[in-house]
């Protein structure tokens, strides 16, 4: 399989009432991949509405005008698929996976819970749903140690009022304040086909998707007035680093150092992501050489580094770990800020063609299975317009020089714009040490 390009077909059409279609046949095995990016997540949210884009994730199964509560996944899964959601601050995708035979099915279930949801949420389905998703945060974010950081590190990144601001999980507040007729009007609003790129993989062609597509979601009317979400491509640089010191119920000291970068989709985010894979993707990362087997200062399981790939904004780089028994926070921070800052003075050969060999490996990972190709498709159609841009990623990370993973460290992991967040054990917690 070639290192470049996208060794396989990719087709687009577009419905009459706005809804985009991308197709990739793989006549391989006899499987459709089916995955429905729509264009909301958390960084449309207005104001007293956070967390409603990953509320309706967990809202879009419990059952439309067609569909029974729970009787969509019955349904996919009787008929030998599987599926799931998933909502970030850029998008929600819905997606299933199948026998080639049950197409139909997958795409009527699709369009049923577009076009038909209104009708059929009920204020008792709402009420348990927000109550689904406190447990949800509670056991992911609240009651784990070190769960909220993600939760901490986006307001210290990302000033009140940028998309970025707040996570998907929202404010509980705003969900216990808003009505069933607010809930509503946010289907109403994003749940459009016009908002949305219904992407297939595998088994079938452009010509047997869009007929059925026009089948079961022609019928559902565009929404003419979808509100653009705020502008994130800049954050106002304030010259001064941010911090947070958290004291909770955590067995160790722990650090993250996070930066802004750039949105992912271009060039300059290649240089990140190979950056941050340079920095601490596996054993031979330097922060896993030079802080867990080096230094012996960091646990080994927890080093890492990486980017989150966000499009609409820069997106952060995060640098992670958590102190041996006796290490002191001081000792771990210093020892990261030493790495991170030493990355300016340059990567070796050998550095970089490790990372490159890792990316590469992932990505056609990813790319091996229909629904991987599938996500990959909807992820570049609806975040960067066009699904064929997918054939830039992996050139675009060979390409990478090590003077330009040098010069990006020297611009964006500077001292004055660094987010550093720390945790240490709280009196009476599982000891850390002191050292």
């Amino acid at each position: 399989m070639p290192e470049t390009g996208f060794p396989w077909p990719i087709e687009t059409a577009r419905l009459a009432n706005g809804l985009r279609v991308v197709v990739s046949e793989d006549r391989s095995v006899p499987v459709v991949a089916v995955n429905l990016w729509y264009d909301v997540g958390s960084r449309h949210e207005p104001d007293g509405q956070t967390g409603f884009a990953h509320l309706f994730e967990h809202l879009m199964f419990e059952g439309s005008v067609n569909v029974a509560k729970t009787e969509h996944m019955r349904l996919v899964q009787g008929n030998g698929g599987s599926l799931n959601a998933t909502t970030n601050p850029d998008r929600t995708n819905y997606f299933e996976t199948l026998p080639s035979e049950h197409l139909a099915l997958a795409l009527w279930l699709e369009a049923d819970r577009m076009g038909g949801l209104v009708p059929a949420l009920t204020q008792e389905t709402l009420d348990n749903q927000r109550e689904v998703v406190k447990n949800e945060r509670r056991q992911r974010y609240e009651n784990v140690p070190y769960g909220d950081a993600w939760l901490r590190l986006l307001p210290l990144l990302y000033p009140p009022g940028h998309p970025y601001h707040h996570a998907t999980i929202g404010s509980m507040d705003d969900l216990n304040a808003a009505d069933l007729a607010t809930f509503q009007e946010f289907h109403r609003t994003y749940y459009a086909p016009n908002n949305a790129v219904l992407t297939v993989v595998g088994d079938t062609s452009l010509t047997e998707v869009v007929a059925l597509a026009q089948r079961y979601f022609g019928g559902i009317p565009p929404r003419a007035d979808i509100p653009a979400a705020p502008d994130g491509r800049v954050v106002p640089a304030t010259g001064v680093p941010a911090r947070e010191t958290v004291t909770a119920d955590v067995p160790a000291p722990r650090l993250y150092l996070a930066h802004r970068t750039h949105p992912f989709g271009g060039p300059e985010y290649d240089v990140v992501t190979v950056l941050a894979t340079v920095l601490g993707s596996g054993r031979g990362s330097r922060l896993y050489q030079r802080l867990a087997d080096g230094a012996r200062i960091a646990q080994p399981e927890s080093v890492a580094a990486y980017g989150v790939d966000l499009a609409h904004g820069p997106a952060p780089l995060i640098a992670t770990a958590t102190a041996r028994p006796g290490v002191t926070a001081e000792r771990l921070e210093a020892g990261l800020v030493e790495v991170l800052d030493g990355l300016a003075d340059g990567v070796s050969e050998a550095e970089l063609d490790r990372a490159k060999a890792l990316l590469t490996t992932g990505w056609w990972r990813q790319l091996a299975t229909v629904d991987g190709r599938a996500d990959i498709l909807g992820r570049y159609a609806v975040q960067l317009g066009d699904p064929a841009r997918a054939a830039e990623r992996l050139p675009g990370w060979l390409a990478v020089t090590p003077e330009q993973v040098a010069e990006a460290a020297a611009e964006l992991l500077r001292p004055a714009d660094r987010v550093t967040l720390t945790y240490l054990p709280r009196e009476g917690s599982t000891p850390g040490g002191a050292a």
